[in-house]
């Protein structure tokens, strides 16, 4: 957001009780508004806030208030419906870092959240601005601002003197306000939804006579899914629908619904909800299709005028299970079944196919939404609320696009810690994208890019439904493993080798057991078995040698886990019993703290969950590669739930204003933005403390041989390299000219550099040759949508050609700058391999740290380059480094506000 739009912008947010407000800067027209709010406010209140009764100084405060905002002034108000219920301010004081602020409540909305909300939103502001402090004069006993102030998760302190107290609030946001404000927004968003997802009654607005249209089929739904609460069908050209009773329009009905449907044509969406919300409507579903933007721009307002939750437009519909709800206001044609899982789908399509394989499994669902376009209600949302409703223990999402993936990604950390979150990593391709800028911003694929979102959020990513559905499957019936050995055996050698290959092609491993594990297990298997990994069991095995051989794997420690690839035997050598059903129902390893999982190859379907003795299930699968990736995202849960969850490294010696200014200046005389020149790079590298091959910036070529002489040394080899806006290819264009010794060489170099590449060139740089080490890449690209990324991988002129890169999202916890070098396959030269010595891994670690430090302060930081950044045993130096600034600021993600 702008300096510019950070004044005049709107923007709409939730109180604690669920109803919605809309918070801007006071206006000159608000002054009547003003006037009436201090005129309605108690004695008691009038007191607090002026420390006199006296009517006088509201008036004195509404004239001061409703002036134009300066630049050491900002007053914001709230606004429910057409009505002012909060004012907030702050002024400056002979510090321009800090301000006197006043708050202010009508009597009535104390107690839900509008102070606080207000000050969140004032204090980001401030910091834009450069404030760091608030201060307030509070009366000692009023207690409530007290209160409001010490909640609000900054740093805040008092000094008492006498009935007033002096109160200094520090703006830096860090964990501790960061953790408030989550809790402000769940308690917010849950409340918001009630009428939503719990409600009491339901309309369905465009409920039609006529089999086939959309708003009979939901209508039909609520009432086979046994809708506990009142049920309404609005139309004005019936009594009744489907023996439901109809009315002619929401302003007839007994009483506002809860909830209201709304399917009818595009264009008379807009009207309809605004009669909704003059109506009392809590919430709306709305499942039309085909709204255009403006059509959809007054189909967000009336909602957020009027206090509504909305999903869609363009949805399925919403279905809630729990007791005593029985909501199913959806046109699809399954019922969903009442279970444990949460689902959130943009796609109807998509949502259709998991209602079904939920249903075929068992599993069921506790909820579900179609989000449809996402207007207003996200997974953000569904998120908070799976994590209190009490009966979800399992999330599915189907995403195709994320609004605030930062905000995301810090909700799912937090309930990824309660539930396990499965996604379809759909929109994979790089279809439509920019083009890429440099080598760094070509190493942020979509792919990467998503992938760090979910990695670092601990949400398990699938490539496909089915392998969505497999992973459900085997999380809702199995405990994790607490590794990725998987032990595998197998009544058909076949099968046995076609399943070992899956899971080592999935990422798991399936190692050679110990001798005396061997030794037990043959005592156990009829003759001709063998124990190895995998185990053959031969078709002639038992009911019980199988299960005592499954069950003495699970408890061994030696595996992780354990995959049965069964075939048909004939009854006789299965004692007359299914294989598998005997392992299920005769075997204890099913109540192991190691799964179990089953593959069946003539089972027709990909999965299923088969019930075992203790009521409990067990996934069997239709092939060994189904089994094998759902075993590796369970192993790969476990894996992120035992790690550390990690703190924001803070280097030290970082001048961030140092580094601002120097932004500004640049920007200030290039308001289009661009590349910075060599001797700025090296100033901003300096203020973070990254460090950089030695270099000169030459305008002659008599400099060029001055800077190489002083740069390399006697004896020493020199670089010179062409730098400008167009030469990111160096060693392409031939931009780079190594190893140059003596002045002759300088001299030609320098002549063949600025010759060739003529209007292409703005610097010439010189440098010593790099000691050898490992090439490598860092840096940081800015990504539209998903904020900054810090990159790291193989560098040098192969870096675009061997694409081995990782990325995690800024800003990076000590655990992310781990996972970070350790993820890409260069990995084993940085700590050693095949006799080399490791790198040193705590500069390269700093390094990263650093460049966290500096895409964080820095959203004009469109994208920078460390390539290549070579890495020795002594230390790490960057060899070539580029960076592009744009115009433009960063909102702050964590900001309470509705889209």
């Amino acid at each position: 957001m702008t300096r510019t739009a950070s004044r005049t912008h709107e923007v709409c947010a939730l109180l604690a009780d669920g109803s919605t407000v809309r918070l801007r800067p006071a206006r000159p027209e608000d002054r009547g508004q003003v006037l009436r709010f201090y005129h309605e406010m108690s004695e008691d209140s009038l007191r607090s806030r002026f420390f006199a009764m006296s009517r006088r100084s509201g008036r004195q405060a509404a004239d001061r208030l409703c002036a134009p905002s300066g630049p050491g002034h900002r007053t914001l108000v709230a606004v429910h419906g057409d009505r002012l219920v909060g004012v907030a301010e702050y002024e400056t004081t002979d510090d321009p870092a800090s301000a006197e602020i006043a708050l202010a409540v009508a009597d009535d909305f104390h107690h839900r959240g509008v102070g606080t909300l207000l000050l969140e939103h004032l204090a980001h502001t401030a910091r834009e601005r450069g404030i760091a402090v608030f201060t307030a004069d509070v009366l000692a006993d009023n207690h409530l601002i007290h209160k409001v102030f010490a909640d609000l998760g900054l740093r805040f302190t008092r000094h008492v003197d006498g009935t007033t107290v002096r109160g200094i609030i520090r703006l830096a946001p860090d964990e501790r306000y960061l953790s408030a404000v989550d809790l402000r927004a769940r308690t917010a968003d849950t409340a918001s939804m009630q009428p939503l997802l719990r409600p009491r009654s339901i309309a369905v607005i465009g409920a039609g006579t006529r089999p086939g249209s959309v708003g009979r089929a939901i209508l039909h739904n609520l009432r086979e899914a046994h809708f506990a609460g009142l049920l309404h069908a609005v139309n004005p050209h019936a009594h009744a629908v489907l023996r439901i009773p109809a009315y002619p329009c929401v302003a007839r009905l007994p009483r506002p619904p809860d909830l209201a449907v709304i399917a009818i044509p595009a264009t008379a969406v807009p009207e309809a909800a605004v009669e909704c919300g003059r109506a009392g409507v809590g919430a709306l579903v709305v499942v039309t299709s085909g709204l255009d933007a403006g059509q959809s721009a007054a189909l967000t307002a009336a909602c957020r005028r009027w206090d509504m939750r909305m999903v869609g437009p363009n949805c399925l519909g919403i279905a809630n299970t729990e007791e005593p709800v029985r909501m199913d206001a959806t046109f699809a044609v399954t019922k969903p079944l009442p279970g444990t899982a949460g689902v959130a789908v943009q796609s109807g399509g998509v949502g259709i196919a998991l209602l079904d394989g939920l249903s075929r499994l068992g599993i069921g669902v506790s909820s579900f939404v179609s989000l449809g376009d996402k207007r207003d209600v996200s997974s953000n949302d569904l998120l908070q609320w799976w994590e209190c409703d009490g009966r979800t223990d399992l999330a599915l999402l189907h995403l195709e696009s994320f609004g605030n993936p930062r905000a995301f990604s810090r909700t799912a950390r937090r309930v990824a810690r309660g539930m396990p979150l499965l996604t379809v990593d759909a929109g994979r391709s790089e279809a439509g994208r920019r083009a890429a800028a440099s080598h760094t911003a070509a190493a942020a694929t979509a792919t990467m890019t998503r992938g760090a979102l979910f990695s670092q959020a601990g949400i398990i990513a699938t490539r496909t439904l089915g392998e969505l559905l497999d992973t459900a499957a085997l999380l809702h019936s199995q405990p994790l493993p607490a590794g990725g050995r998987v032990a595998v055996v197998s009544n058909a050698g076949g099968a046995g080798v076609l399943a070992a290959d899956a899971c080592v092609d999935a990422g798991l491993t399936v190692p050679e057991l110990p001798p005396d594990l061997v030794k037990e297990l043959l005592a156990l298997l009829p003759g001709g078995a063998g124990a190895g990994n995998p185990v053959d069991l031969t078709p002639t095995v038992s009911v019980r040698a199988l299960s005592g051989c499954v069950d003495r794997l699970a408890e061994s420690g030696a595996v992780d886990g354990v995959l049965a690839a069964l075939v048909p035997t004939a009854p006789a050598t299965a004692v007359g019993t299914d294989l598998c059903t005997g392992l299920t129902t005769r075997t204890p390893a099913v109540r192991t703290a190691r799964p179990v999982v089953v593959v069946r190859l003539d089972q027709a379907e990909r999965v299923r969950l088969l019930p075992a003795e203790d009521g409990r299930t067990v996934p069997s699968f239709g092939e060994p590669q189904s089994a094998a990736r759902a075993l590796l995202h369970a192993a790969e849960r476990a894996r992120w739930l035992a790690r550390p969850q990690g703190s924001v490294v803070e280097p030290a010696g970082v001048d961030s204003s140092g580094a601002r200014a120097l932004v500004a200046a640049f920007l200030a005389g290039a308001p289009a933005g661009g590349w910075l020149d060599a001797r700025a790079t090296g100033q901003l590298l300096a203020h973070y403390g990254i460090p950089r091959l030695r270099q000169a910036c030459a305008a002659t070529e008599q400099e060029a041989v001055d800077a190489a002489a002083r740069l390399a040394g006697p004896g020493g080899g020199a670089v010179l390299k062409a730098q400008g806006p167009d030469l990111v290819h160096k060693s392409e264009r031939g931009a780079v000219l190594l190893d140059l010794h003596g002045e002759q060489q300088v001299r030609a170099a320098y002549r063949d550099l600025t010759a060739r590449l003529g209007a292409a060139v703005t610097d010439i740089v010189v440098q010593p040759m790099a000691a050898p080490g490992t090439e490598l890449l860092t840096g940081i690209v800015q990504d539209e949508v998903f904020g900054a990324l810090v990159v790291f991988g193989l560098g040098g002129t192969t870096s675009e050609l061997l694409a081995d890169h990782a990325a995690r999202l800024a800003p990076l916890t000590d655990t992310d700058i781990h996972e970070l070098l350790t993820a890409p396959r260069c990995a084993a030269w940085i700590y050693g391999h095949r006799g080399t010595g490791p790198a040193d891994v705590a500069a390269l670690e700093d390094v990263l740290a650093r460049l966290s430090r500096m895409a964080d302060d820095l959203p004009e930081l469109a994208e920078a380059e460390c390539n290549p950044v070579i890495a020795r045993p002594d230390g790490v130096t960057a060899v070539d480094v580029r960076v592009r600034l744009l115009p433009r600021r960063a909102p702050d993600p964590y900001l309470r506000r509705l889209p």
